[in-house]
């Protein structure tokens, strides 16, 4: 069962989809997780395919488009800011917590890539968030900064210059979060497996989505080189803890981050590594996607 809903976020609106269990006891308040998805994603992608398995393993789930970015709204676009990301979460908890038949007590969240980052960095200040599971979870700040060929003061130097010349020119410019397509790829001289199916899932029929529009705001990256968003993990993040990692270990950094993260985090419940799996193919390979749900349902179940 699906319910199209609308958050709202200060000035502006956050569109979502709530997945529900199909037979629902009106007696029994459900448990509940919000979803935190990747970067450039929209929720019809990677956020639906774990949310639609989640309500039918009887936990409502809900997934929505960022601030910014999908059909969401705020402006500019294409900002991709990860402290306001995660004020999403929490506005998402807050439209959650009211909806009748969710129980406010038993709401957790699950971050996926960036959103796992996101999430973990979430569930710090935001208790009300009782449990934190995460797949292939990335910290976008450290990724960001080791993408820098002559190191993140360099880049950070370059970016206030060009923020400068968007100020004088008065128009605002974006960069691609990946290649349009294979062919951009290998002029590019990227041809790397993470990168190949990246492509293959965001700009193909796969996964694409015409509202995931592969552009992020060049001014988002000054924030990401700046972010870390495990930044006391170790003292604050108290909620019990899932991680999902990827078992063959590629370029994204996130089964070294995953790794990283179980060992700072206080309340570690379980790792799982799905042995076979890239990063990407846990957005949507069906016998990846099912045996990480399976075993993200029964980690709700038991800490929600």
């Amino acid at each position: 069962m699906l319910r199209h809903i609308t958050i709202p976020r200060g000035p502006i609106e956050l569109v979502a989809d709530l997945h529900l269990p199909d037979d629902i006891d009106a007696s029994v308040p459900l448990r509940a997780v919000v979803l935190s998805t990747p970067g450039s994603s929209v929720k019809e992608q990677i956020g639906a395919n774990y949310a639609s398995r989640l309500a039918a393993r009887g936990i409502a789930a809900l997934v929505f488009d960022p601030a910014y970015q999908g059909r969401s709204g705020g402006e500019p676009r294409d900002l991709e800011d990860p402290y306001r990301r995660g004020e999403d979460i929490s506005y998402a908890i807050d439209a959650l917590s009211t909806i009748p038949g969710i129980d406010p007590e038993r709401i957790g969240v699950l971050g996926i890539c960036a959103g796992g980052g996101y999430a973990v960095h979430t569930a710090r200040t935001d208790h009300r968030i009782r449990a934190v599971g995460t797949v292939v979870a990335s910290n976008i700040g450290s990724a960001f900064r080791s993408f820098q060929p002559e190191g993140p003061v360099t880049a950070l130097d370059a970016l206030a210059g060009a923020r400068a010349e968007e100020t004088r020119a008065g128009e605002l410019s974006r960069v691609n979060w990946l290649p349009d397509t294979l062919d951009d790829a290998v002029a590019a001289g990227l041809t790397d497996i993470d990168t190949t199916q990246a492509i293959t899932f965001y700009r193909t029929e796969r996964g694409r989505n015409e509202h995931s529009t592969n552009r992020r705001l060049s001014r988002s990256d000054s924030l990401l080189l700046g972010y870390d968003a495990f930044h006391l993990v170790d003292q604050l993040m108290t909620q019990p803890l899932q991680v999902i990692l990827a078992g063959r270990i590629g370029n994204t950094g996130s089964y070294e981050n995953g790794m990283q993260l179980w060992k700072l985090a206080p309340n570690p419940v379980d790792l799982m590594v799905i042995e076979g799996a890239g990063h990407y193919e846990m957005y949507d390979e069906p016998e990846y996607v099912d045996a990480a749900v399976d075993r993200l349902a029964d980690f709700y179940s038991d800490n929600l």
